[in-house]
C-alpha cells in the first residue's frame, strides 16, 4: 500500500483559491491513479477529480469542472488540486487517494489507500 499526506487547506473567501498537496511515498506509482474525494458537512464522500500517473490522463467530478484541476508531478511523488472560483459549498474535508489499476474509477470503495484529509473552509 501507498501511505499519502494532504496538506493545504484552510479558509479562504468566495471566489478566491486555494492549492492542496497529496505526497505520496511506499509504492512505485506508475500503475495508480490518484484521486481527490470530498466530504462536506453531513454530506456523503463526492468524488472530485483523478489522475492516471503514468499517463497524466485526468477525469473530473462535474461540480468541478473548469474551476479545479489535478496534476501530478513524477520528480516530488506529489498531486496537487489548484482550486480556483470557489464557493461556499465547496467547503469539506479534501482527501486522497490511491487505486492500483489501470481502469478508471470515481467510487470511494474502490480506492485501496486514503489520506488523514485537509479541511477546505470558503467563506460566503
Amino acid at each position: 500500500q501507498v501511505q499519502l499526506v494532504e496538506s493545504g487547506g484552510g479558509l479562504v473567501q468566495a471566489g478566491g483559491s486555494l492549492r492542496l498537496s497529496c505526497a505520496v511515498s511506499g509504492h512505485t506509482l506508475s500503475s495508480y491513479f490518484i484521486a481527490w474525494f470530498r466530504q462536506g458537512p453531513g454530506a456523503e464522500r463526492e468524488f472530485v477529480a483523478n489522475i492516471e500517473w503514468s499517463s497524466g490522463s485526468t477525469y473530473y467530478g462535474d461540480s468541478v469542472k473548469g474551476r479545479f484541476t489535478i496534476s501530478r508531478d513524477n520528480t516530488k511523488n506529489t498531486a496537487d488540486l489548484q482550486m480556483n472560483s470557489l464557493k461556499p459549498e465547496d467547503t469539506a474535508v479534501y482527501y486522497c487517494a490511491a487505486r492500483r489499476s489501470k481502469r478508471l474509477a470515481i467510487t470511494e470503495g474502490l480506492y485501496d489507500s486514503w489520506g488523514q484529509g485537509t479541511q477546505v473552509t470558503v467563506s460566503s
